[in-house]
């Protein structure tokens, strides 16, 4: 089983890396030439769509996507637990018109960072530290006055399932200057398919987008209803995949962590 999955996974890599690669060379040839055009945003929609096809065909991981209706309608920002690549392609299409904030060393990358230009990423170079903040402040509200949803990892990296909560100040300054509501997004995905991991497993990845979290709190209490959310909703959907069964092994920590969250609920 394991060599078959291994096997799997390499293809699965194969053609993500591959598509990936042409799939931005057009978009930022395109880019360049003629800014964000149509062709761009399909280019990127089949591309987040493919690459989940992909992903369950090849390597058996189905995508589950629930409360799309807590979404508001104009400007918000959607802030996602990160466990995996798998949650950029997830999250994208429900998102209208996404603006991703990204690390600046991705935005550097010859073509890639061309297209993620023209798809309104917005760069943050955490090497700068607080000088970095007003520069994507600036790029947030163009973002927000293009009619774009801001999309933010609020840990900053992707994390392994059960991990401790690290969440960055970046989100809390978002959501004061901003004055928007925040959407919450709880995933499972890590489980199948982690950070740096050299096999994915199969199984149903799953994010829902939890009820959004009014504008206009003083910073703690956003922030602490925010991990709640988040925290507590990953929490819920990895129990309910681990009751279903995992084909991943489980190592005695996570499994150790998994069982002081089942008696916490109990």
């Amino acid at each position: 089983m394991a060599i078959v999955q291994a096997v799997r996974t390499a293809l699965f890599y194969f053609i993500f890396i591959g598509q990936t690669a042409i799939i931005a060379i057009v978009i930022g040839t395109t880019a360049l030439i003629s800014g964000r055009t149509p062709l761009s945003w399909a280019l990127a929609v089949f591309w987040c769509r493919s690459n989940l096809a992909y992903l369950r065909a090849i390597t058996g991981v189905k995508t589950k996507v629930s409360g799309e209706e807590n979404i508001p309608e104009g400007g918000c920002i959607i802030a996602a637990k990160h466990q995996s690549d798998w949650d950029v392609f997830a999250i994208f299409p429900y998102t209208g018109r996404p603006a991703y904030i990204v690390k600046k060393e991705l935005m550097r990358i010859p073509f890639f960072g061309w297209a993620a230009r023209a798809l309104d990423c917005i760069e943050v170079d955490r090497k700068r530290g607080a000088e970095a903040v007003p520069l994507m402040m600036a790029q947030a509200h163009a973002a927000i006055e293009r009619g774009c949803r801001i999309v933010i990892f609020p840990e900053g990296t992707r994390k392994a399932p059960l991990a401790p909560a690290d969440y960055r100040q970046g989100i809390v300054r978002l959501y004061m200057e901003l004055k928007v509501p925040v959407v919450p997004v709880a995933l499972n995905s890590g489980l199948f398919w982690g950070r740096n991991s050299l096999m994915i497993w199969p199984g149903t990845a799953e994010a829902k987008f939890l009820p959004a979290i009014e504008a206009g709190l003083a910073p703690d209490i956003f922030l602490e209803r925010l991990k709640k959310a988040i925290e507590s909703g990953s929490d819920e959907l990895i129990l309910k995949a681990a009751e279903q069964g995992l084909a991943r092994p489980a190592s005695p920590e996570f499994q150790a962590k998994l069982d002081a969250i089942k008696q916490s609920r109990a």
